[in-house]
């Protein structure tokens, strides 16, 4: 039946059913009453399958058919720049999908009611929004724009897709061009845009820092301290005195180093590694931040509320002032520091003896960076050897442990994700002068692996000690999502084994390590870590997929994460005997808020450091718009495919912009191949591309192909 004429018996029937005087009535009797020749009576099947797949129209068990009642669900929406969006529903693993024609004005973050449509095609629920229980987001940040008689605010947030509207009383001497926040006052309706007024003016568009200053704002970061919390700091920020060393293992005469990147000013671990025989002796010592962060204090509760410290590409936002994260608790070189330390004894495989816990205070007698470091292992120069000849023994007894640890750690089936990172050099001005992938070498994976027994032993001591405690989780993949990756990657020649519903950690492993060294190993390895689903905090000990560990926690960053400092508080309490009936009914009562909001918050600080990097990668290629590039193919799309350069940089090549042929979307062999030429580009392959056009609002960068790399 053609559409049209299916829409408008859907709207009789259904019309027809909804009438008061309306009896239930089988589909044979339907037919009768309405006078249906037997002839279209399969249009009438038809139309009655479409109203109850939408949920329009019920079913009973003797098979009569009555009206629906109305279905609703409470969610958060989320937008699309497209104009439609979702409606995500707490504990509900599918989102409800949400028309262009039916959000109801309703903003990102907004709290709605939607009232059930059924499913579109089959496969999705549809919803239509109701009504707006609470909005989401009060101020839109934004570009200013200046016309005669009013203003208007082009917001940054793509997902907001109107234009907030200022007038010009209401502009607090807003040019065009500046970066501004706008507290909205009016939500506006269908035909009216919604209203506000400039609370804040951040810059021009054109100042250095200006964007990411608007982003921050944007992601509603907290960026100041108020004078109270930094007050508190300067007052606690005290030098160590005999009186902090009371009841604490004194460890100052200890060789231990912090090695970190060449930058970093917030030094929370510091490290140490001496052999017994034939055993290591491993001290892991994490700043003791809890000792001047007491709980409930105004600085616990902006620790807290921020979650974690941000790393921005022109910035890091703390989570601590720097009076504490780059002082007291900072383990610097030479100076007397309050740690809280995990010494573990290893066998000559790396097998975990024993282990304790302890408040200690600690002497760093060096400060090393990831690149010294392995420039001493790799054999430096004389000179250099000379300076540090008392360390070489302890770095080379490091390597040796961290051999050890990670190769256990394989045979486990732990799954080891070795992305580089993105180095952004910015000028003077803010501007993107560089960018570099930076790769891991022998010294950040030392400190990693020593990083990750230490977590993992703090972990399984609380755990069967049975304690109220924060645990780092990282489920099971989705079944789905991986059956889906074991048909991409047999584009490939690669195969993975699922047993049953699960797979196992070491089979994903199994297949990075073939894939090691490929032109397709960049690509394949993203979309396999798409495919695992994020790791989170949680008060239950439910394993760590990923690293193939049955007990995990963070334990390391107390300067920069809450949930560490909130298990060294627990810590502490436990060795002082302090943590009794009380406390445990305590803690047990605040864990899981504090695991959820530091899970939420992660995702904050994960999300708008991925942001300011693309934009800077935009900017850096506005700058080269008729360059040319190698790289190669990282997505396929029925509209185009992305290609990423050897320094991260990734960018689109619409389809529309291809040779004068017709490219058909095959999405079974995750490919695009011309109708006339027979022209094939599929993914990880290589090829030569032209800048195009880069648009920072939007963060995108466009390509073009030089000339034809296809199969």
């Amino acid at each position: 039946m053609e559409k049209e004429k299916l829409e408008q018996r859907k709207k009789v029937i259904y019309e027809f059913i909804c009438d008061p005087h309306y009896v239930p009535m089988k589909q044979k009797e339907l037919a009768v009453l309405l006078q249906i020749p037997r002839e279209e009576r399969p249009d009438l099947a038809e139309v009655l399958e479409e109203l109850l797949a939408e949920q329009k129209v019920r079913i009973s068990k003797r098979g009569r058919l009555s009206r629906a009642e109305k279905k609703y669900a409470t969610g958060t929406f989320i937008s699309h720049a497209k104009g439609f969006g979702f409606v995500s529903v707490e504990e509900e693993a599918e989102d409800i999908f949400i028309g262009e024609q039916d959000t109801g004005g309703a903003f990102p973050g907004d709290t709605v009611r939607v009232e059930l449509k059924g499913k579109s095609g089959g496969k999705r629920r549809e919803g239509l929004v109701t009504e707006i229980l609470a909005h989401g987001i009060t101020e839109v940040v934004g570009t200013f724009e200046k016309s005669k008689n009013f203003g208007f605010v082009v917001p940054d947030n793509q997902r907001i897709t109107s234009d907030i509207f200022i007038p010009l009383e209401r502009s607090g001497g807003a040019v065009t061009g500046h970066k501004v926040v706008a507290e909205i006052t009016d939500y506006g309706k269908e035909r009216k845009n919604p209203e506000g007024r400039i609370a804040e003016i951040l810059g021009h568009s054109s100042d250095p820092g200006a964007d990411i200053r608007s982003m921050v704002r944007a992601y509603q970061l907290p960026e100041e301290f108020s004078q109270r919390e930094l007050n508190q700091a300067e007052r606690v920020a005290k030098p160590v005195s005999e009186g902090d060393l009371e009841g604490r293992l004194d460890l100052r005469e200890e060789l231990c180093v912090t090695i970190d990147g060449e930058d970093a000013k917030d030094l929370d671990d510091a490290v140490s590694v001496r052999r017994d025989g034939e055993t290591y002796i491993l001290s892991v010592h994490i700043a003791d931040v809890a000792n001047y962060v007491q709980e409930n204090s105004a600085l616990d509760r902006a620790a807290f509320e921020r979650g974690t410290s941000v790393y921005l590409v022109d910035r890091v936002i703390p989570m601590l002032p720097r009076a504490l994260s780059n002082g007291i608790c900072s383990l610097n070189e030479g100076e007397d520091r309050l740690a809280l330390s995990c010494i573990m004894t290893f066998d000559s495989r790396g097998k975990l003896l024993g282990h304790s816990l302890a408040e200690t205070v600690i002497r760093v007698k060096k400060r090393l960076s990831y690149p010294l470091v392995e420039e001493l292992l790799k054999g430096a120069g004389e000179e250099t050897s000379r300076k540090y000849t008392k360390l070489l023994p302890m770095l080379e007894e490091m390597r040796e442990l961290s051999r050890l640890l990670r190769s256990r750690r394989r045979k486990r089936g732990a799954i080891d994700f070795d992305f580089p990172e993105t180095k952004i050099i910015l000028d003077e001005s803010g501007h993107p002068a560089e960018i570099r992938p930076c790769e891991r070498n022998t010294a950040t994976r030392l400190i990693e692996d020593f990083m990750l027994a230490a977590n993992e032993t703090v972990a399984a001591d609380y755990f069967w000690q049975a304690q109220p405690f924060l645990y780092r989780i990282h489920e099971n993949p989705d079944k789905d999502q991986m059956k889906k990756l074991g048909v991409f990657i047999r584009n490939f020649g690669y195969s993975l084994h699922l047993g049953g519903d699960e797979i196992h950690p070491g089979e994903v492993q199994n297949l990075l390590d073939k894939i090691a060294g490929t032109p397709e190993e960049a690509l394949l390895s993203r979309l396999t870590l798409r495919s695992m689903k994020q790791a989170k905090y949680s008060t239950d000990c439910a394993g760590h997929f990923g690293l193939a560990a049955q007990y995990y926690c963070h334990f390391t960053s107390p300067i920069r994460r809450y949930p560490d400092l909130q298990i060294h508080r627990i810590i502490k309490e436990n060795l002082r005997g302090r943590l009794k009936e009380e406390r445990v009914e305590h803690y047990a009562a605040i864990l899981d808020k504090a695991a959820k909001h530091s899970s939420e918050t992660e995702r904050r600080a994960d999300e708008i450091e991925r942001e300011t990097e693309k934009l800077k990668k935009t900017e850096y290629m506005e700058s080269r718009i008729g360059e040319f590039y190698e790289g190669v193919i990282s997505g396929i799309t029925s509209y185009g495919m992305y290609v990423e350069l050897p320094n991260t940089v990734e960018g689109l090549v619409h389809v529309h912009s291809l040779e004068d042929d017709f490219y058909e979307y095959r999405e079974e062999e995750y490919e695009l191949r011309g109708e006339r030429t027979g022209k094939t580009y599929r993914l990880g392959q290589r090829v030569r591309i032209q800048v195009k056009a880069a648009d920072r609002l939007c963060r995108t960068i466009d390509f073009s192909l030089e000339e034809s790399s296809a199969d």
